[in-house]
Order: structure tokens, then sequence, then C-alpha cells
């Protein structure tokens, strides 16, 4: 005998588990957790929820020792090992192993973004996404690591994170045998010393990448976004890590010491390359003449001069540069900006090399 909800048609071949389920429609929750007073419509939920208090995971997988507080969650899990994806798209024929990610994927399909931010109007498909760019506005970190008190904005983070302290790098290579600790790195390091695609191309000037985020990245060259805003003097940077960096100018730290010459760096990647200095070493060789570098970003900037690529393009004019710093003199035109001033008579100039060879005339030197 089926037991079927008069409300939506769902049936069940239990009379409880019919109960339950009605209570989704009336919205009765009449099991409560003394713990934190969340409450739940059926009793399993409860048993389920009380488990996050406790730490008990007695669902463990037999495969590799994982545990989990749910017995579904074992079982979505095991799909990882037995690559089954039962959840399939009628209109593209994509595959997943869980059932919301198939529901999250249907919405690539109709554009649906019915969660919006009430700050900055970004919509988002899943409730989940939205909530998790919230805390961009409120700085929120949630997920905090019990080993070093390190706090992270996202679950997955945290757990990236931990694979630190614990060494764990899950995603084997097949065909050379290396580990890492994302699987992202894995699928960049198959790229770049197995299959060579470069799998992400930039839609404006047909530069390549291996990973997404580096495209994005990119991409920032040709629209100018600066979402990294410097909270002190409002300078805007593409990328977080230039703000970092950035930011260490304002409070004067250099806590990177070169053992040879006593010379301190803002960033210890800065005291690598000067290090080559010392060393002679030059890694970084060009495959076209055979040119070579301290510095792979040096690497890079020459190899434009071979390819003729120019991707710091001027927005006002179109005028496009093979460096950055040679498109941010070039804006001084625009702008009239003229950041460097001679503090002894106050003419100021657009580059660094013309207030030099300036200050040359106050020294009595004859200027180049």
């Amino acid at each position: 005998k089926l037991y079927v909800c008069n409300q939506c048609g769902k049936a069940y071949t239990l009379k409880k588990t019919l109960l339950a389920h009605i209570r989704n429609h009336t919205d009765e929750k009449a099991y409560e957790c003394n713990q934190c007073g969340k409450a739940f419509v059926c009793k399993s939920y409860l048993r389920a929820h009380e488990r996050t208090h406790t730490g008990e995971k007695p669902y463990e997988c037999n495969q590799c020792g994982k545990t989990y507080t749910l017995n579904k969650n074992l079982l979505c899990h095991k799909r990882s090992h037995t690559g089954e994806k039962p959840y399939e798209c009628n209109q593209c024929g994509k595959a997943y192993a869980l059932k919301k990610n198939l529901v999250s994927h249907h919405r690539s399909h109709t554009g649906e973004k019915s969660y919006e931010c009430n700050q900055c109007g970004n919509a988002f498909a899943e409730k989940y996404t939205l909530l998790r760019h919230e805390r961009i506005h409120t700085g929120e970190k949630p997920y905090e690591c019990d080993q070093c008190g390190k706090a992270f904005a996202r679950k997955l983070f945290l757990l990236w994170h931990e694979r630190i302290h614990t060494g764990e790098k899950p995603y084997e290579c097949k065909q050379c045998g290396n580990a890492f600790a994302r699987r992202s790195y894995l699928l960049c390091h198959e790229r770049n010393h197995h299959t060579g695609e470069k799998a992400y191309e930039c839609n404006q000037c047909g530069k390549t990448f291996v990973e997404k985020r580096r495209l994005h990245r990119h991409e920032r060259i040709h629209t100018g976004e600066k979402p990294y805003e410097c909270n002190q003097c409002g300078k805007a940077f593409l990328e977080k890590r230039g703000l970092q960096r950035h930011e260490i100018i304002h409070t004067g730290e250099k806590p990177y010491e070169c053992s040879q010459c006593g010379k301190t760096f803002v960033q210890m990647s800065y005291l690598h390359s000067h290090i080559k200095i010392h060393s002679g070493e030059k890694p970084y060789g060009c495959n076209q003449c055979d040119k070579a570098f301290t510095v792979k970003s040096n690497l890079r900037r020459h190899e434009r001069i071979h390819s003729g690529e120019k991707p710091y393009g001027c927005n006002q004019c179109g005028k496009a540069f093979t460096q950055k710093c040679m498109l941010q003199n070039h804006e001084r035109i625009h702008t009239g900006e003229k950041p460097y001033r001679c503090n002894q008579c106050g003419t100021a100039f657009t580059r660094k090399q013309y207030l030099l060879r300036h200050g040359r005339i106050h020294a009595g030197e004859k200027p180049c």
C-alpha cells in the first residue's frame, strides 16, 4: 500500500514517512535541539543535527576510512570511488554524482539567478553562493583551523589549508605519480607537463591559459577592473597579492633579509630573485634567442619582443604596450599626473628617471 500526499501527490511506502513529509507543507517543526534550539520536522533530522554538537560520525567509508554524520553523505561520497553519476541533464547529457549539482546545472540552461546581493546587486543562481559572496562585504570568516587559528570564508578553503598541516595530497597524476593537495593543481600539472592543453581562451586577444583563474586575472587587463583597493590610500589593484604587496609600503616593513649583503625586501620572492644576483643564476631561458633571466616575469616580458604581443592597452586612446609600467607612464599623458616632485624646487615629472636627471642640475652635474 502507498501513502499519498494530498497536497503534492508524492507517495510513500510508510505512513510515518508521509506524516513527516506533510510537515514540510505545514512548516511544523516539532523536534527541537536542546543545545541550540534549532527545530526539525522529523526526529531523524534532529538526531543527525545533534551529531554536529557531539562530533559523532558513525558512517565510515570502507575504502578510505572517511567518516560522516549522515548515511546519505556516505553514499554520495562512495560515488567518488565508483565514478557513478546517476543524475543526468536531459538537455546536454552532462551527469552528476549529486542531485543538487544537477539542479544547479539546470540553471545554466535557463540563466535563472534569483538570489541577489542587497549591497552590490550581484545575482546568483544558488542561495549558498549568495551567502558565500556576502562574506566579501562582511569580512566574516567562520571556518577556523584548530591547529594554527587561521580563519577562512569558505569551508573548502579551510580543507585546503589543513592539508598544509597534514601533508595530505589526495590527487595523484596517473602518468608520473606526482601528488597534489588540490584537484585544480593536478589538472594544471597535467596540462603543463603532459597534454600541453590550454583550455581557457581570452575572447578579446586570443591568449590561452591552463587555468580559468589565470584567464579571469588576464581579462582585467582589458576591462581595467581593479577590485582590490587599499583602505589607506585608495589605490586599486588587479590582484589580491598586488594589494598585499602594496600595503607593506604603508607599514615600511621589510622582513626578508639577504644573508650576503644585508639588503631587505617586502616579499620572500623579491629576496629569492635578489640572491640570484650573487649566485649569477639565470634559470629562465628564452627558447627563441637563448637569452636567460633571473626572474620568470622578466622572461615573459622579453618573450613579447618575439611574439609582438602588447597586452596592456590604454582605454582612452587604444595604444598598447608590452609592459604594464609603460602603460602607466603613457596614461599620465591623458591624466596630466606628475607624481615625481623635486624636493628642492618643486618641479614635478611624469617619470622617476626624469626627476633623477633633473636632480643633477641641483647637484652641479651635467645632465645626460
